[in-house]
């Protein structure tokens, strides 16, 4: 029981939102879709949460404005469009796929090939050095059996 308790209070702080009460539109169908398009976008203060999720200033904010544009009688695309050509596709929690953002799509993959190719290296190295070292010349293993039999070996 009382690990059931201690993760409801762990998980307590996860399932609050920042939205403030003087935030939320009396309508529930505008405020249902506002806090879809919220849930969407980036705070550009935390970078890493939802302006929904966020206490930042800009954060609340961008959800005051999202709320007017709804209210205006935005549908959810021209809201969304209006942030995004205010602050840039980096507003949106998902950017689209295009040539703008090609770069931001393809670097988890450049970094994941270009990490397997130094490992592949570093591997071949190895086998090359390891290779060269495990072969000795004639020369060097009669060295190697007149030093081991003068300590007795």
């Amino acid at each position: 029981m009382r690990f059931v308790l201690a993760l409801c209070l762990a998980l307590l702080p996860s399932l609050s939102l920042a939205v403030q009460p003087d935030e939320i539109l009396p309508d529930a169908r505008q405020e249902s879709r506002a806090r879809e398009i919220s849930a969407e976008l980036r705070c550009l203060v935390c970078q890493n949460q939802s302006i929904d999720d966020s206490d930042a200033g800009l954060a609340r904010d961008l959800r005051l404005l999202v709320r007017e544009r709804i209210k205006a009688g935005d549908n959810d695309t021209q809201v969304r469009d209006y942030l995004v050509q205010r602050y840039g596709d980096f507003i949106l929690l998902k950017p689209p796929f295009k040539s703008e953002t090609l770069l931001l799509w393809l670097t988890p993959f450049g970094v994941l090939l270009a990490g397997g190719a130094a490992l592949f290296a570093m591997s071949r190295r190895r086998r090359r050095e390891s290779a060269v070292e495990a072969s000795l010349s004639d020369t060097d293993e009669a060295r190697l059996k007149a030093l081991l039999e003068r300590e007795g070996r």
